[in-house]
């Protein structure tokens, strides 16, 4: 039996041999794995795609539906169609493991190194957006927001001060959410529909320590404090988070893999 995953020789069929639908089928899936799909993604409109593939919309069904059966691609209803869970689309689960940096909820990487975290809430409000958190987290001026500060802590060790801003609508369940202990990005998953933080713009800076954060970190006024800031967007490529985080120079170190594609 031919692995579906094992590309064969090129000219070994003409191109008029294979149904319209088998080759747009193969065509959508090469450019799934060029793209570096992920499980959860989603696909272009199908209107889009018949464009790309200069194919009507009966036979782009049929390529999705031969997909479908294959595992590549799911369907979700009035939503689209979004790549397969892992296991299902090889390459996609690849890809989930490699080296790269990956969107990680500060929960996320204290439970895979075995450390145990707590927080301490210092204001979780709902207020309206301001012009320039609209423009950034793609919402109305004056939308709801959800507004929390926190201290973080692993073992016991304060690490962060933490500010997040998140469009109420994207999960009405953080304004009742006690985030003392609960992980903001298990909330976001659990959310109908899931919210799964999928990119981040991410950059950090250095700058000497504000009066607050001398008196919240117990440090002196020479104590370095690194300053992250992200923005994160979910499977739809909408941003669903705005974050700074503050962390003492000593307990803090960013780590990066950087390639060249070309």
């Amino acid at each position: 039996m031919t692995d579906a995953r094992t590309p064969m020789p090129r000219g070994l069929f003409a191109d008029d041999v294979l149904p319209l639908y088998e080759r747009t089928a193969a065509r959508l899936l090469e450019d799934l794995r060029a793209a570096a799909a992920r499980p959860g993604d989603r696909l272009p409109s199908e209107r889009a795609l018949t464009t790309r593939y200069e194919v009507s919309r009966v036979t782009l069904r049929a390529a999705l539906a031969q997909l479908e059966s294959r595992g590549i691609v799911r369907p979700s209803s009035s939503r689209g169609w979004f790549v397969a869970e892992p296991g299902l689309f090889p390459d996609a689960a690849a890809a989930s493991t490699s080296t790269a940096p990956q969107v990680q909820g500060f929960a996320d990487y204290a439970q895979a190194n075995g450390l145990t975290t707590a927080g301490k809430v210092l204001s979780a409000t709902v207020r309206p957006a301001t012009v320039s958190e609209a423009e950034q987290l793609r919402i109305a001026p004056g939308a709801d927001l959800f507004d929390l500060h926190r201290l973080r802590f692993l073992d016991g060790l304060l690490v962060v001060l933490e500010h997040n801003r998140l469009p109420l609508a994207a999960c009405p369940a953080l304004a009742d959410t006690d985030f003392s202990s609960a992980s903001l990005y298990a909330t976001l998953r659990a959310a109908d529909p899931p919210q799964l933080p999928r990119v981040a713009d991410y950059s950090v800076e250095a700058r000497h320590p504000t009066a607050r954060e001398i008196e919240l970190f117990e440090i002196g006024d020479t104590m370095p404090m690194l300053v992250a800031t992200q923005l994160t967007s979910n499977q739809d490529a909408r941003p669903i988070e705005l974050t700074v985080q503050v962390y003492r120079g000593d307990r803090y170190r960013f780590r990066a893999s950087i390639t060249n594609q070309g």
